[in-house]
C-alpha cells in the first residue's frame, strides 16, 4: 500500500509561506465575497417579497443541494436535487431559472467591479499588473522598442470600433440598463464610510434588483432598426465618450517624453 505523503517533510517556512499566501489571497478577495453576499441577500429578499416565502425556500433548497453535491461531493444531495427538479411545476421552474440567472448576472457585476478595484490598488501602489498599458510598454522597452516608435505606430494605426446589430439579441435594454445601475451602485460602496450612506446605497440596490425581477429577462418580439440604433448608442456615454480620453491620457503618462499622440479623437462612424 502506498504511503500517505506527510506534511512534516515540508520545511516550516514553506508551510508558513503557503498559509501567508492563502491569507493574502483571501484578504484580496474579501471585498468581492462581501459584494456577492450582499447582492445575493438582496436578491433573496426581493424573491421573498415578490414571490412569497414558499418560492424563496424552494430556490434556497435548490441552492443548498447544489452546493452539497458540487462542492462536498455528496451523492445523496445530487439524487435529492434530481428528484426535486424533476417534480417542479412550470411556474416553479421559471422562478428557479430566473433566480439563478439573475444571481449569476449579479455575481458577474461584482467580479467586474473587483477587477477594477484590484487595478486601482495596483496603480495606487505603483505596481505593474498584467494587462495594464504600463506593463505592456515595459515589455516593449525590454525588447528594445522605444517610446517614440510606439507613439509613431499608434499615430499611424487605424483603430475603429465595430458596433454590430444583433437581430437575434434577446436580452432587453431595460435589463441592461438596470444591471448597469447596479454596477454603478456597487462601485460607489468602496467610498462610502457612514452607516447612513451605505444603508441608502443598499436600498437603491434593492430597488434596482426589484426592477430586474419585475422585468421579463427575454424579449418576445424581434428588434426593430430603431431598437438596434438605440441599443448601440446607449453604450457611448459609458464607453467611448468617457474611456477614450482616459485611454489617451494613460498612454501619454506611460510614455513620458515621447511626445503626444495626435490631438483629438476622430469621430466614430
Amino acid at each position: 500500500m502506498p504511503r500517505a505523503k506527510s506534511t512534516l517533510s515540508t520545511p516550516p517556512e514553506t508551510l508558513l509561506d503557503t498559509a501567508a499566501m492563502q491569507a493574502s489571497a483571501a484578504e484580496k478577495n474579501r471585498p468581492l465575497v462581501e459584494d456577492i453576499r450582499l447582492l445575493g441577500r438582496l436578491l433573496g429578499d426581493v424573491i421573498r417579497e415578490q414571490e412569497g416565502q414558499a418560492a424563496f425556500e424552494l430556490i434556497e433548497r435548490v441552492r443548498q443541494l447544489s452546493v452539497a453535491y458540487r462542492l462536498k461531493r455528496d451523492s445523496s444531495a445530487g439524487k435529492a436535487l434530481d428528484r426535486l427538479l424533476k417534480n417542479l411545476t412550470g411556474d416553479q421552474t421559471v422562478s428557479v431559472i430566473r433566480a439563478f440567472s439573475y444571481f449569476s448576472h449579479l455575481a458577474n457585476i461584482a467580479e467586474d467591479r473587483h477587477h477594477v478595484r484590484r487595478r486601482e490598488h495596483h496603480e495606487e501602489q505603483g505596481h505593474l499588473h498584467e494587462g495594464s498599458l504600463t506593463m505592456s510598454f515595459e515589455r516593449l522597452a525590454q525588447a528594445n522598442i522605444h517610446a517614440d516608435q510606439i507613439v509613431h505606430a499608434l499615430d499611424h494605426a487605424y483603430i475603429s470600433p465595430v458596433l454590430t446589430a444583433h437581430p437575434t439579441e434577446v436580452q432587453r435594454k431595460s435589463i441592461l440598463d438596470a444591471e448597469r445601475a447596479v454596477a454603478e451602485l456597487i462601485g460607489r460602496r468602496d467610498t462610502l464610510t457612514s452607516t447612513s450612506d451605505r444603508r441608502d446605497n443598499e436600498e437603491f440596490l434593492r430597488a434596482r434588483i426589484t426592477q430586474l425581477w419585475q422585468t421579463r429577462m427575454l424579449r418576445y418580439t424581434k428588434l426593430t432598426v430603431s431598437d438596434e440604433i438605440e441599443n448601440a448608442l446607449s453604450y457611448y456615454p459609458a464607453t467611448f465618450l468617457t474611456q477614450l480620453p482616459r485611454l489617451y491620457r494613460e498612454i501619454e503618462q506611460a510614455l513620458p517624453g515621447a511626445g503626444r499622440l495626435n490631438d483629438g479623437v476622430q469621430a466614430l462612424d
